[in-house]
């Protein structure tokens, strides 16, 4: 158990009161001795003379020399004063971490083979820094601390900036990729329908003449029936140029490519409606176009061909430049 400071005090405050206690004992007991009275005995007081023991005779000197001594009384017990209580040995405080001693060095000091050049007596005369300058040389610290914060900061920026850039540049490059193969793509597909139209054109060229050529071995004299085959053939003609000199070709309809059309009219030449019907060689601007030539040519012919006048007639055109 730890003794306190005030554990110590108590012990040498009883220790200080033993003391007293001793003391004031031994005074009483001396002032009971001092004041005993005196025995007065009865009688002569005892009186003593001194002889010379050689101016006795012989015989006195021998006497005296083989007198028995006397025997020696003890002396009394001397009295043992009580001594005074010595304290107990108070443990030392334990010493606070300022005054603890120094613990020694476990490894010798290491030997500087170069002597310390420094000098002393300036480090000596240097002045003791002040407050004033250790806040100083604080804020100076704090703002050079801050300077390094800012310029690590900028640093980290600028290299989210560059990875940002970066990934921006390889973004665009895979869109100008994407950009190309969707072009090279629709290229490929433009090329494959152009491809597709031509041979959709030429059978349905070869269709047309097919049909013309029917049409050519199928019709023969008129016979009986009061139809004049070279005035049908005149009126055919007249309608082709009728309807040529209002039409312009376009460039995806092929000189002599041949489509026949459905017209329906009333007397006299005017159009009611004009469609292209099967076989027809022209794609689909071509049949637009002719359709629109044929509205525009009305009225068409009709005076002389009142006798091979039709409502609802089919012509072959065949696709001639103006």
């Amino acid at each position: 158990m730890r003794e306190t400071r005030a554990d110590t005090a108590q012990a040498v405050l009883l220790a200080v009161g033993l003391h007293a206690l001793l003391l004031v004992v031994l005074l009483l007991g001396m002032w009971l001795s001092d004041s005993s009275e005196q025995v007065s005995a009865a009688g002569s007081p005892i009186s003593a003379e001194l002889v010379d023991a050689n101016a006795l005779s012989q015989a006195m000197q021998d006497t005296l020399e083989d007198r028995p001594e006397p025997a020696v009384e003890p002396l009394p017990a001397a009295v043992v004063e009580p001594e005074a209580a010595t304290p107990l040995p108070q443990p030392l405080p334990e010493p606070l971490p300022q005054d603890a001693p120094t613990p020694p060095q476990a490894t010798p000091q290491e030997f500087l083979p170069d002597p310390d050049t420094e000098n002393r007596d300036a480090v000596t005369d240097q002045p003791t820094p002040t407050p004033t300058d250790e806040r100083e040389v604080r804020e100076e610290r704090r703002r050079q601390e801050q300077v390094d914060l800012t310029e690590q900061r900028r640093q980290q920026e600028a290299q989210r900036q560059r990875r940002l850039t970066e990934m921006e540049r390889e973004r665009q490059q895979q869109l100008a990729d994407i950009r190309r193969q969707r072009e090279a793509a629709a290229r490929e597909a433009e090329q494959a329908r152009r491809q597709l139209e031509r041979i959709a054109q030429a059978r349905a060229r070869s269709a047309a003449e097919d049909a013309a050529r029917s049409d050519a071995a199928a019709s023969g004299p008129a016979g009986n029936n009061g139809v004049d085959t070279g005035l049908q053939a005149r009126y055919a003609a007249a309608l082709q140029q009728a309807i040529l000199s209002k039409w312009t070709r376009p460039d995806t309809v092929p000189l002599g490519a041949a489509c026949r059309l459905t017209i329906r009219q009333l007397p006299g030449g005017e159009v009611m409606s004009a469609e292209v019907s099967s076989p027809c060689a022209y794609d689909e601007q071509g049949r637009r176009s002719i359709e629109a030539a044929v509205l525009k040519a009305q009225p068409l012919p009709y005076a002389g061909f009142e006798s091979v006048f039709q409502r609802t007639l089919t012509l072959n055109f065949r696709a001639e430049d103006r």
